[in-house]
């Protein structure tokens, strides 16, 4: 095998995807940074055990891990700046109040979440911590929605559940962590028959519910038909009518509901949702509530801390947008005239791309359009069309 023949699922980002992906980086962390949200840079690498506080087995399978020359702990790359996030808040900020954090960063995952899908994502997020009601939740989904049309993303559709449905219909239950996932897993699948043996021992109350919601998806009406068809519970009652809130309070976006929809069952504990957009094959956004964060990564001041917030993919989204146009340059000759050097360091001051052109290269094409040129006229640099 070749020396430079990089690991399945990694690959290098050439110059115009890479000038995309930064180009956009800089647009969602400015709109991010626009609704309050204030910029962490959590380390690659961390102690196993820190990175995968209360992220449950999904994230422990995901992880790389190696052990430390100097210590002799095992370390682990993160596979989601998420919880790393969530140690900040609780350990170094420590804030009684409301914290608005958001990120941007590679993570790392040993296997491709999805068939064709990177495992080296580069992860923008946002998390609100200190505030349970949805009106936080509404926020991190207006971000969300804002992130992707600042990328140009059109078409959009939002797909909403809530993790506190399935819990309400399982909680009564004695469950093996085997068994949790493979009724999860139906569910995931909406395969019937299989959660139908599965919760053959199961109340008839819990067992219809479960069944119930392998055909609770689709428009608003769903959430009439889950009001009739589900126990009326405290939590699915209050569930369904914060989804409805939630729901109503969504512009230039359709909307529509999964009910059974149970992935990241292990970390969500409340509303959760998924972004969609013409012509890409997943979801370009995810994200949920996961409060009672304070007492996993113990909060100095609040233990039963609620959380909130949403992750995106950017060398994923780059692939469902079209390309930016490139910004045209100046081209400039090479030279160690002060005038020549005052003049392209007065251009570039002024946000504008000069690539000067050096000696015997002078019919080379660059990667940037060149629709101008630096001349000497009358003693003067100047610029003129090409």
């Amino acid at each position: 095998m070749s020396a430079w023949v990089l690991p399945d699922h990694i690959a290098d980002v050439l110059p115009s995807e890479a000038r995309h992906i930064e180009e956009l980086r800089r647009e969602l962390l400015d709109t991010a940074r626009g609704y309050g949200y204030e910029l962490v840079m959590p380390p690659l690498l961390e102690h196993l055990e820190s990175l995968l506080t209360g992220t449950g087995e999904a994230l422990d399978l995901q992880t790389f891990k190696l052990v430390d020359q100097l210590s002799g702990r095992t370390l682990g790359l993160r596979a989601d700046t998420t919880p790393q996030v969530a140690r900040i808040d609780a350990h170094l900020l420590g804030r009684a109040g409301l914290t608005r954090l958001c990120y941007c960063g590679p993570v790392l995952h040993t296997r491709p979440a999805r068939p064709h899908a990177t495992r080296e994502p580069l992860q923008l997020g946002a998390e609100i911590y200190g505030h349970a009601g949805p009106e936080a939740d509404q926020e991190v989904l207006q971000l969300a929605l804002d992130c992707l049309r600042a990328a140009r993303v059109s078409d959009l559709q939002v797909d909403l559940a809530d993790a506190r449905i399935v819990n309400s219909l399982l909680q009564d239950q004695t469950l093996s962590d085997d068994l949790r996932h493979d009724i999860h897993a139906a569910l995931a699948t909406k395969d019937a028959p299989k959660l139908a043996r599965l919760t053959a021992n199961f109340t008839a109350e819990s067992r219809d519910g479960l069944l119930a919601l392998v055909t609770l998806y689709g428009d608003k009406n769903v959430l009439d038909e889950a009001a009739k068809r589900l126990p009326a519970r405290p939590a699915i009652t209050e569930a369904l009518a914060q989804l409805r809130w939630l729901s109503e309070q969504i512009q230039g976006a359709a909307v529509s509901f999964d009910l059974g929809d149970s992935r990241g069952y292990a970390y969500y504990s409340g509303m959760r949702f998924a972004i969609y957009a013409k012509g890409a094959s997943d979801a370009l956004a995810r994200g949920g509530r996961y409060d009672g964060v304070g007492a996993v990564f113990g909060h100095r001041i609040e233990r039963d801390r609620p959380a909130v917030g949403f992750s995106l993919d950017l060398k994923e989204l780059v692939a469902a947008v079209a390309p930016l146009a490139l910004r045209a340059a100046i081209r400039a000759p090479w030279g160690n005239s002060p005038a020549l050097r005052e003049a392209i360091a007065g251009l570039r001051s002024r946000g504008e791309t000069v690539v000067c052109v050096l000696p015997g290269h002078e019919s080379e094409v660059d990667e940037f359009h060149c629709d101008r040129e630096l001349v000497e006229a009358a003693g003067q640099w100047v610029v003129q069309a090409l």
